[in-house]
């Protein structure tokens, strides 16, 4: 017995000396030329495919329709405060949806230089030629429903094994940083420290494997290309951009698209470049046919076009109107807990343009607020504002907080809210005076309230004045 665990101690001993002083092998002279797997980068790869993935989903039948029914057609917000032009606003959506997809093409064309790949390398040009008229020399867009099908597979289990790989490797870091707070030695902990540290190793060879990580710039960039030049085709297709150059390049599985005039949200004639009022895609690569040697792809047609608008996204404070919205709106359904600092605050936060409007409507105003009928009218007609008001606010929230989950996180989520269903495109003018409506209301509100309080107070103390018992 005691033989057997003087064997024991010796094997282990062993290995313990073999995981903390692991046999120096001479390694061979690294080659000058760079790596062709993407490696680290399969993290940024895998974003860009998550969001692709999430731009496909919401170009499926079942969210284009919510996009024209609801939103276009039944969000009261928006056409309060943005446009009653269903045209107009559908046109916003697909800009939206462009804006996007331009911004992932420019990372992938910085991918792409990487490719041993010509026609790989030439993708920046390749794509402005498949934008401006529609030609696919390489075949890049998903020619079937089968096809496509594959490719949408092919880039989720990428995604899924890159996210896993993270985790994994996050895992590894993990365990390394615990071993480095132990005491040096040759103990039980620091041995099984280094036993699961080697077996993590194992672990994150095997998923990067499967993941981006071993595959190639070349298997990379066209997996991206492929589905960039899909979607670009699936939105010409659905809000008819460039309708009879870009319908014949891919057949799409979808029921929308069984026909041209089915396909399409706006009629078959319609044009978004035909209305000078609607001049977002100007200048975008969807109507210029130049050429496009050396041009990155998609142009800024977005925010160029859209500057010129009076919103409030324009004026960069959309994001401010919304939270001061939402903070309106707790004052509003409890006036009787806002105290002199929170007025205070709220008025900070006023731009001048509503600071005025606000003194030029309370001017005159006295200082009782004693009629209860006025009171509910008020309450009435602020809960009336909120209805369609507040939601765009929330969305605004909602908006940029998925983008910003986008930023710090492998996997995207899928966006459920369109910029069209913010305040980003409401109009300045009509969004201050619908705000300085709301605080005009909440002025009388608040101070009906203090004075019935304080009437209450009142009589109460003198209940108690003429009555001892009260105060018992």
């Amino acid at each position: 017995m005691a033989r057997d665990q003087t064997w024991l101690s010796k094997l282990k001993a062993q290995i313990s000396h073999k995981l903390i002083n692991p046999t120096t092998t001479k390694l061979a002279p690294k080659s000058s030329s760079k790596s062709t797997h993407v490696g680290v980068l399969a993290f940024e790869i895998a974003g860009l495919l998550s969001k692709l993935l999430a731009l496909h989903h919401s170009l499926s039948d079942a969210a284009i329709v919510r996009l024209k029914n609801d939103v276009v057609s039944g969000f009261d917000g928006v056409r309060k405060l943005v446009s009653t032009d269903e045209t107009f606003l559908l046109t916003l959506a697909a800009a939206e949806m462009l804006h996007t997809l331009r911004l992932i093409s420019a990372a992938t064309s910085t991918l792409s230089r990487r490719c041993s790949d010509a026609a790989l390398r030439s993708f920046s040009d390749c794509l402005n030629h498949f934008a401006d008229a529609g030609r696919d020399i390489h075949g890049w867009a998903a020619a079937s429903p089968k096809d496509l099908d594959a490719l949408l597979r092919r880039a989720d289990r990428l995604v899924a094994a890159t996210s896993a790989l993270y985790r994994e490797m996050e895992e590894l870091t993990l365990l390394e940083n615990s071993l480095k707070k132990k005491s040096p030695g040759r103990d039980e902990k620091v041995l099984d420290a280094h036993q699961k540290i080697a077996w993590q190793k194992q672990e994150v060879k095997h998923v990067k494997d499967k993941s981006l990580w071993n595959k190639s710039f070349d298997s990379a960039v066209l997996l991206l290309a492929r589905l960039i030049f899909t979607i670009l085709a699936r939105i010409k297709l659905v809000f008819g951009i460039g309708h009879t150059a870009a319908a014949a390049v891919v057949v799409l599985p979808r029921s929308l698209s069984t026909s041209a005039a089915s396909a399409t949200v706006f009629p078959a004639s319609s044009d978004l470049t035909g209305n000078p009022t609607h001049h977002l895609f100007v200048s975008g690569p969807l109507t210029r046919p130049e050429p496009t040697k050396g041009r990155p792809p998609g142009p800024g047609f977005f925010e160029s076009k859209t500057k010129a608008l009076n919103t409030l996204g324009a004026a960069a404070l959309a994001l401010h109107y919304a939270n001061l919205i939402i903070v309106l709106e707790k004052m509003i359904k409890a006036p009787h807990r806002v105290g002199l600092d929170a007025r205070e605050d709220v008025y900070s936060m006023l731009p001048s343009s509503i600071r005025s409007a606000l003194r030029a409507r309370l001017k005159g105003v006295g200082f009782s607020a004693t009629d209860p009928v006025l009171a509910g009218e008020w309450r009435d007609a602020l809960s009336r504002i909120l209805a369609w008001l507040g939601p765009l606010a929330h969305n605004m929230i909602k908006w940029q907080s998925e983008r910003s989950f986008e930023h710090h996180n492998l996997m995207p989520k899928s966006n459920s809210v369109f910029l069209l269903q913010t305040l980003y495109f409401a109009n300045q003018e009509k969004t201050e005076a619908a705000i300085t409506e709301l605080l005009v209301g909440l002025n009388y509100i608040w101070r009906f309230e203090r004075e019935m309080n304080a009437k209450a107070l009142g009589s109460l103390a003198k209940r108690r004045a003429f009555d001892p018992a009260e105060s018992v």
